[in-house]
């Protein structure tokens, strides 16, 4: 049995949560466990045969959440999340609480044997779980997620959990919605900015494109760490892994760290003077100039197009 760690933005099932269950269902019978309501409709869709709720003090707990996971894992031979920074944190204390291996970031897993992308997604690792019970996360955007032709009718259980103080220590009791709509994660557009903007100013140029477009303005970790953008902005390693239909690439070069937050992108356009760089040289199409005499070019190009 594979009990599936399932996160959800406001009770809607997460993009990378439907990615960890089609994973799942490879590997045989699925259940979830969620925090809070569960998507219901959308976990019956994924083929999801029992669905396991717990309530929890805060907005999140990675330990108390942690425990609920290992709580709901009764009998399973694998349990499973998505590897987001969330779904990494509540299994790794998972893992602690079922004294079992943990292997992170998994591309495929079958008898014992995972493969897995370390260092940043500069190399693949093939390792054996010498374990009866094995705790996966599965890579970002290594699946693509897809429902069932039939859905299921799950069966509905609340767990219920004596939490020690310490399992509660670390919360989130509440917290702000810093935007609406489109996140960078979810984007179908990402315009993304780099050494080569130059300067906080400089993504003024990002930002007209990026919402002409429908999309979101990212960064690499050059313009976070000198302060023009916000981490929450930054594409990347250890930033925000991002799966648009069309990634543009302002004056980045391509470093492995940035290049494996983007991979897989479906059309990457790369800006810059560089023609020799690693980001124009993966590319789908590039444009080797001054991104900030191509980027007004561009934009009033979307514009007369669009009959602005």
């Amino acid at each position: 049995m594979i009990v599936v760690f399932v996160e959800h933005d406001s009770g809607t099932l997460t993009e990378a949560s439907a990615e960890a269950l089609t994973f799942g269902r490879r590997l045989g019978d699925i259940e979830a466990i969620c925090i809070g309501a569960p998507d219901t409709a959308a976990l019956a869709e994924h083929g999801v045969g029992r669905i396991m709720s717990a309530a929890i003090e805060g907005t999140y707990a990675p330990q108390a959440w942690g425990a609920a996971v290992a709580e709901a894992a009764t009998g399973a031979t694998v349990v499973l999340a998505a590897g987001t920074e969330r779904g990494n944190e509540v299994l790794a204390h998972a893992a602690i609480d079922l004294n079992a291996p943990f292997a992170a970031n998994c591309l495929s897993y079958a008898d014992g044997n995972a493969l897995r992308i370390r260092w940043g997604g500069s190399l693949r690792e093939e390792a054996t779980v010498a374990a009866p019970l094995a705790v996966l996360t599965v890579a970002p955007h290594s699946v693509e997620a897809s429902p069932t032709s039939v859905a299921a009718s799950p069966e509905i259980v609340t767990l219920t959990l004596e939490l020690s103080p310490e399992a509660l220590a670390v919360r989130i009791v509440d917290q702000e919605q810093a935007s609406d709509g489109v996140t960078l994660a979810t984007a179908k557009v990402v315009v993304s900015g780099g050494r080569g903007v130059g300067s906080a100013e400089g993504f003024g140029e990002l930002e007209e494109l990026a919402e002409l477009l429908g999309g979101k303005v990212g960064c690499s970790r050059v313009a976070t760490n000198n302060g023009w953008r916000n981490h929450a902005d930054q594409v990347g390693q250890t930033g925000t892994v991002i799966a648009p239909e069309l990634y543009i690439a302002c004056g980045i070069s391509g470093a492995i760290q940035h290049w494996v937050g983007m991979m897989a992108s479906k059309n990457i356009l790369a800006i810059n003077t560089d023609a020799e760089a690693p980001m124009v040289t993966k590319a789908d199409y590039a444009v080797i100039g001054d991104l900030h005499e191509v980027l007004p070019a561009l934009t009033a190009a979307v514009r007369a197009a669009k009959g602005l």
